[in-house]
């Protein structure tokens, strides 16, 4: 395990950065780099990597868990959020971010501004600008997503499926971690539900879509992923005998968006769980 030196005076010492990584060489360095300049303490979790992945690892200036064999995104993601609980207790947030350069570092003071905004809600950086260069297929997964979540959730919200997040600790410590998945890609998704159903709102930050920055594949399968997501929902709502009310206020209300350029001072945010404030459009 690895300790952070000389980081930049203005690296907030309250958040915590957790990067799941498997397969990660090419980008690895430079997303580590780039989220320090923004964070005090840095966690990467290397999800049994073979190409290599580890050894860069061993030199970069943050924390590092090892699988020995690849487990899955849900379980570097639990696992870095079990971490975070025992050992940065201090943290009043921990931001998550993908290891293969999709997510911009700089967008974090963003996210932390929202969070500081809407302290009891789930910061999501929704991918809405620039997504010209968005592949079909998963735009469309995406939005599919995005329609069943805010239906189990019973409000609207954008881009479930973005892994760039700001969870308050709070949240973190209340969720019984060992009781949702641990394998695959549905983790993020189970999340937002939990975060609905113990009183969190889900509040939209606009990021710009990047992709192309890794020449490998990506993790992500949209079909087979997307009917995972799916069946997890649907056994959610089927003990809920499908929460028809839920639905409607999901389809009827605007999402919450923290969009600086377009904040409207008469809507102030209020804390707890019922969020009426709304800024922008989602």
């Amino acid at each position: 395990m690895n300790v952070p030196l000389d980081l930049p005076a203005s690296a907030p010492r309250n958040v915590l950065v957790v990067i799941p990584a498997f397969n990660e060489a090419e980008t690895i360095a430079e997303v580590a780099h780039s989220a320090l300049a923004h964070a005090a303490r840095v966690l990467i979790v290397d999800d049994g990597s073979t190409d290599g992945t580890a050894d860069i690892l061993a030199e970069l200036p943050v924390h590092v868990l090892s699988h020995p064999r690849n487990r899955g995104k849900s379980a570097s993601l639990c696992d870095g959020f079990a971490w975070a609980i025992a050992a940065a207790a201090d943290a009043t947030h921990v931001l998550t971010m993908d290891a293969d350069g999709q997510h911009r570092a700089a967008d974090i003071p963003r996210l932390l501004r929202a969070a500081e905004a809407y302290p009891h809600a789930l910061i999501i950086g929704a991918r809405v600008r620039r997504t010209r260069g968005a592949p079909r297929v998963r735009h469309l997964a995406n939005r599919v997503a995005d329609f069943l979540i805010s239906w189990a959730c019973g409000h609207r919200l954008s881009d479930s499926q973005s892994g760039q997040r700001a969870y308050p600790m709070s949240l973190l410590r209340e969720i019984d971690l060992a009781q949702i998945a641990h394998d695959g890609f549905t983790l993020e998704s189970e999340v937002i539900i939990e975060a609905a159903r113990l009183g969190y709102q889900t509040v939209s930050v606009p990021i710009d879509a990047v992709y192309g920055t890794s020449s490998r594949a990506s993790h992500f399968k949209p079909v087979r992923h997307s009917l995972a997501i799916g069946a997890m929902v649907a056994r959610r709502l089927a003990r809920e005998r499908f929460a028809l009310r839920r639905l409607w206020v999901a389809i009827r209300q605007r999402g919450v968006t923290f969009d600086e350029l377009r904040v409207d001072a008469t809507m102030a945010p209020r804390k707890g769980a019922a969020l009426a404030g709304r800024h922008g459009a989602d």
